[in-house]
């Protein structure tokens, strides 16, 4: 433990004035906004660092983060992890919102009473079943009705926390605030909510409007700004300046602090969806084998309906042997602790050289515990690894290779046994949630291998940091690449009420680090399933187009554009 004083932020980064401010305080609730690329995230993870060093959350009061993503819940976990280390990050506890509602569910759960009732092993599915199963809207509702009708619940959340961060705040719905309300409001608990007002792009399901006061006036929270964005290259912040300029003019970034020729910015048009699939395959080729970009630094972005959308791209990617995922498609699975588990191993049990993943596999499966222990069962482990390798090995030596792969991840999990995989994720207390995870991995293994029947290059599509990433806007949020595609940038895509439309399309363009192009198709061709509505017809969407085009000079314009 070391004195406030003499804290420092954590591997020798430099905060701007309002963000340390904010790591540092010990006394008042905070209602921190910030463009994005600010660094909210590395905010939040000094933060942390700075209470645990300090002794200002003491032990065994723990730090509770609260996100709407599991990516960003992840994300935010494993900084913490990185500043301050894997002892103090364990009482740091990193939730979504309704993993957080489960938790309460899952504790409290005697307190639910008549129709809401429900058995010690219930689910979640598609339907109320009584007693057995809720629906995933249910897990709010349920966790205010505990916290309305017991005391007893209300208290052992208070007692747990000493700090509390709202991440992402400016999407918070009614029914969620009235959770944090519930759980903290009146009481010493220090509430960090951090967010962006012009990212705004949850109001279809139920953001509040004027959060960020609202949450002030009941928590008499601090208002603080951070502007410096750590993302973006010059070029782009000027363009993303050009939008804040309409959607809030009092936050426009004065020029000096844009200044600089670094960053890209192209606006491509196309005659068919074909040709626009064709040319940016063919470019994302070009960005992966000779600038050799990773290919988990694209993404494509789409405003709605990626299956859709992107169904002749990821066709293109998959002729050029470009690894992809949808994520609209994968529902999140490979960001789940069990399905992390079984693809890293077998990585490492039939890959060449996977080390990324072998780091990843030690991190997950040895203890918090003394040298000697970790030591151990570290022996313990590599014995077992090389013999499960000696087996794929000889599979491969009888042209067999990869068939025992199901096998193989099995004996893993019966090797690791229940108790630590329980531990993976607190979802897992549930045996249900833990056995749908290991069959849904196995399911989405069993589908890639029908298209690429290697099997180390099928796990490299799966994984998170190995493939072209194709996801809605919405889903994108918090995410960031260096090169990003919005694919068509149309009227026909962007339909919905113009500010709706306008702050997502901020929150696309703002996911770019060095790299941002904006396509449209004159012709779309109508997908194979025939979706109802569809226009094949195009027109550009002139305001989200004009906001590039100042920006790209006459002669990459005149290059690049396709007509």
């Amino acid at each position: 433990m070391i004195a406030a004083d003499d804290w420092h932020p954590a591997d020798g980064l430099t905060l701007e004035p309002n963000a340390l401010r904010a790591a540092r305080e010990t006394e008042r609730c905070l209602a921190m906004t910030a463009g994005p690329g600010a660094g909210k995230t590395e905010m939040l993870a000094q933060r942390a660092d700075f209470l645990l060093r300090t002794g200002a959350c003491r032990y065994p009061r723990r730090i509770l983060a609260i996100s709407f993503k599991v990516d960003a819940s992840k994300n935010l976990k494993e900084r913490v992890q990185r500043r301050c280390g894997f002892d103090l990050a364990a009482r740091f506890d990193s939730y979504t919102f309704h993993a957080f509602a489960k938790r309460i569910i899952d504790r409290f759960r005697p307190v639910l009473t008549g129709r809401d009732e429900l058995d010690v092993d219930y689910r979640i599915g598609d339907k109320r079943v009584a007693r057995r199963q809720i629906e995933f809207s249910d897990l709010v509702p349920l966790a205010i009705q505990i916290l309305e009708t017991s005391a007893i619940a209300r208290n052992a959340i208070r007692l747990t926390y000493s700090d509390v961060f709202l991440d992402e705040f400016q999407d918070c719905t009614d029914e969620q605030y009235a959770l944090v309300k519930l759980a903290f409001q009146r009481t010493a608990i220090r509430l960090t909510a951090v967010g962006d007002t012009k990212q705004k792009i949850m109001g279809w399901a139920g953001a509040l409007d004027g959060i960020f006061q609202s949450f002030a006036t009941d928590f008499d929270a601090e208002p603080l700004n951070m502007y410096r964005n750590f993302r973006s290259k010059p070029c782009l912040l000027r363009m993303q300046n050009e939008i804040v300029r309409v959607m809030d003019p009092a936050s426009v970034m004065p020029d000096e602090q844009l200044a600089g020729e670094e960053g890209q910015i192209f606006a491509w048009r196309f005659p068919t969806s074909q040709q626009e699939a064709e040319y940016l395959a063919d470019s994302i080729a070009t960005w992966i084998n000779q600038e050799q970009l990773p290919p988990a630094e694209v993404a494509i972005l789409i405003a709605r309906q990626p299956d859709l959308y992107g169904d002749h791209l990821m066709a293109a990617l998959e002729r050029r042997s470009i690894p992809f995922r949808n994520e609209q498609q994968i529902q999140d699975i490979s960001v789940e602790p069990a399905a992390r588990l079984i693809i890293d191993y077998l990585s490492c049990l039939y890959g060449k050289r996977e080390p990324k993943a072998w780091i990843r596999l030690m991190e997950q499966l040895i203890p918090f515990a003394d040298e000697d222990v970790q030591s151990c069962v570290r022996q313990d482990f590599q014995r077992f690894f090389a013999e499960q390798r000696k087996n794929a090995a000889l599979s491969e030596s009888l042209d067999e290779p990869f068939t025992g792969w199901w096998e193989s991840a099995c004996a893993l999990l019966r090797k690791v046994g229940i108790e630590t995989l329980s531990a993976l994720s607190p979802d897992y207390e549930s045996r249900v949630r833990l056995t749908e995870v290991v069959n849904d991995t196995r399911a989405r293994i069993n589908e890639l291998l029908e298209s690429e029947p290697n099997l180390p290059r099928a796990l490299e599509r799966f994984s998170d940091d190995q493939a072209v990433r194709f996801l809605t806007i919405h889903k994108s949020k918090g995410l960031e690449f260096d090169s990003v595609i919005i694919l068509g940038v149309e009227n026909q895509t962007f339909w919905g009420k113009e500010d709706a439309e306008r702050c997502a399309f901020f929150v696309g363009v703002s996911r770019a680090k060095r790299r941002i192009i904006l396509t449209v198709s004159d012709i779309r061709d109508t997908p194979p399933s025939k979706p109802y509505r569809w226009q094949e017809k195009r027109t550009p969407h002139g305001e989200f187009l004009g906001y590039a085009i100042p920006f790209i000079s006459t002669e990459r314009a005149a290059a690049l554009m396709m007509t």
